[in-house]
């Protein structure tokens, strides 16, 4: 990650214990991009749990990897956390950080929310379209274009955009939770996979008014600027 300081305001890196981590891996002579890539890891054990899930006859191990799979969602948070603790607060940035900063955290949401829509497939169909799958890469292209918004703004000329209602924090957090209640699925009186199904409904819906919003913040911006330039 670079030294930049327009980033995404987070409560918890003033904390004690964020600020140990980032103080240990520093020690440990990690590198904000290493982390970076790491945070991809998680993302990748997380996408295959999720996969793996729904191929298993077994409740018990069904809810393992689904366990495994809502794990993995706050360890990549955490990880996108402290790779910016350690390029920023501790000055590790490097020339292609923000390469690293961006391009991981676009690859994770893909593979948990493509992932999330494998899982369902064959639940729901219209004609030869799979509509989970549909969703599932519905969500992580939307996903992936609120990020480029921000980007192109902040390429433009103006600020990051980080404004809801669902950027990256809140869209891994719902998700998190649509695993988790569908580990209950089994006993619950419907088909497995409409929770999930549900919470991509929700998360595509969701990153769409992210995109529209921030676009219009972006184009606000640069207006503006232009009001401001002399004739």
């Amino acid at each position: 990650m670079s030294q930049g300081t327009d980033r995404r305001a987070i409560p918890q890196r003033s904390s004690r214990w964020a600020t140990r981590s980032a103080d240990i891996l520093a020690a440990a002579k990690l590198t904000p991009n290493q982390i970076s890539v790491g945070s991809v890891v998680f993302a990748a054990v997380g996408a295959a749990a999720l996969i793996w899930s729904a191929h298993t006859d077994d409740a018990v191990s069904g809810a393992v990897l689904l366990a495994v799979a809502a794990a993995c969602i706050p360890l990549r948070l955490l990880l996108n956390m402290l790779d910016g603790m350690l390029a920023v607060e501790k000055g590790m940035s490097s020339p292609v950080g923000d390469i690293y900063n961006e391009l991981p955290d676009r690859i994770s949401d893909v593979l948990f929310l493509g992932a999330a829509g494998i899982a369902t497939a064959g639940l729901l169909s219209a004609g030869r379209v799979d509509l989970g799958v549909t969703l599932g890469f519905l969500a992580a292209i939307l996903a992936v274009l609120t990020a480029y918004i921000r980007s192109l703004g902040s390429a433009l000329g103006t600020r990051n955009f980080f404004d809801g209602p669902l950027a990256k924090p809140h869209r891994m957090w719902l998700l998190m939770a649509g695993v988790l209640v569908s580990i209950a699925e089994p006993w619950l009186p419907w088909s497995e996979g409409w929770v999930l199904v549900s919470t991509l409904a929700l998360i595509a819906l969701g990153s769409l008014l992210t995109c529209v919003r921030r676009l219009r913040r972006v184009s606000a911006s640069l207006r503006a600027r232009s009001k401001d330039l002399p004739a």
